[in-house]
């Protein structure tokens, strides 16, 4: 016969219904599942390396001189820098599962420590790399994003203090986009690879623009019909991913619906390095009578070039 509700007290309410055996693959398959930033921008692996550092060259570019018959070729002196990369970022998550869940509860506890874990880890990396956007194109790094573009026209530069403190930020735009575009073209960031990542409600934006949904602009027909099946595959060549930890404009008014940022970039702008992947570790804890259970990550992320990445304010 079941027990009723009133014979499971504490954290054993908790546990009820579920089973405690979490495997660490599922873990690693949540986490890269959920990625998204931490896919588009640089990656480099330190994994097994030590130091808390590192060192990337940024050299400056060259021009090509005119070469004169029987004069000597004119040397580009080297006028580079290096920018640096720290470690610092240490990451855990960690659930204790007691004896209780293992002996009565179902499998649905392993699905959702799995995918929880890994949505926490992932959601933490992606947003620390969108939060640098915030120094792009020159800013000063704060979410007032003084560097930040209005997504309206591209070209008005964002005011937290506007409008009686409540900020300038305007609804994305066909113009705002290009705008965005010729400001990479401008600053000769490569065409390959670039990427926009927008919130939700900037999405909710871009289908209702015809030139992005309706088949005399796309060429899609059928089932491929991008107003149809409602997937924003690329604009401009550009594609286009939707991330709901998409970075937040604070302006000075202290309002709950602050703007929100989408980043027009090029993978060159930021990297990742990870030292430590995705750990997953399991303690049987006899004081609890109940097994510990930590998944966790080392990494720090960094700006590369400030110019290979446009940030646009929206409304949130």
């Amino acid at each position: 016969m079941a027990l009723g509700t009133d014979h499971v007290i504490g954290s054993e309410v908790n546990s009820a219904g579920f089973v405690p055996e979490v495997w660490s693959d599922e873990i690693i398959a949540a986490y890269k599942k959920n990625l998204v930033a931490a896919n588009l921008f640089k990656k480099m692996n330190m994994k097994g390396k030590k130091g808390d550092v590192v060192h990337f060259p940024a050299p400056a570019r060259g021009n090509a001189t005119s070469k004169s018959a029987e004069a000597q070729v004119t040397l580009i002196a080297e006028s580079g820098t290096e920018k640096t990369v720290t470690i610092n970022q240490h990451y855990e998550y960690s659930r204790l599962i007691e004896d209780f869940a293992e002996v009565q509860a179902l499998s649905s506890l392993r699905r959702f420590y799995t995918d929880d874990a890994g949505y926490a880890l992932a959601t933490r990396i992606d947003t620390d790399l969108l939060v640098l956007g915030r120094g792009a194109q020159g800013g000063s790094g704060t979410s007032a994003y003084n560097k930040g573009y209005i997504g309206g026209d591209g070209a008005t530069l964002f005011d937290a203090t506007a409008n009686t403190n409540t900020g300038n930020e305007t609804a994305l735009t066909d113009a705002g986009i290009r705008r965005a575009i010729q400001r990479l073209d401008d600053a000769d960031v490569p065409m390959d690879g670039r990427f926009f990542i927008v919130p939700p409600v900037a999405r909710n934006t871009l289908m209702g623009l015809a030139r992005f949904t309706e088949q005399a602009f796309t060429g899609e027909t059928g089932s491929g019909n991008t107003i149809r099946n409602g997937q924003i595959g690329d604009i401009y060549g550009v594609k286009v991913y939707v991330s709901s930890n998409a970075d937040t404009a604070v302006t000075s008014d202290g309002s709950d619906t602050n703007p929100r940022v989408c980043l027009l970039a090029h993978p060159e702008a930021f990297v990742l390095v990870e030292q430590l992947g995705v750990r997953v570790q399991t303690q049987y804890k006899q004081e609890y009578l109940g097994t510990l259970l930590t998944a966790d990550t080392l990494y720090g992320v960094g700006e590369l070039r400030d110019t290979s990445a446009v940030a646009l304010v929206i409304p949130g």
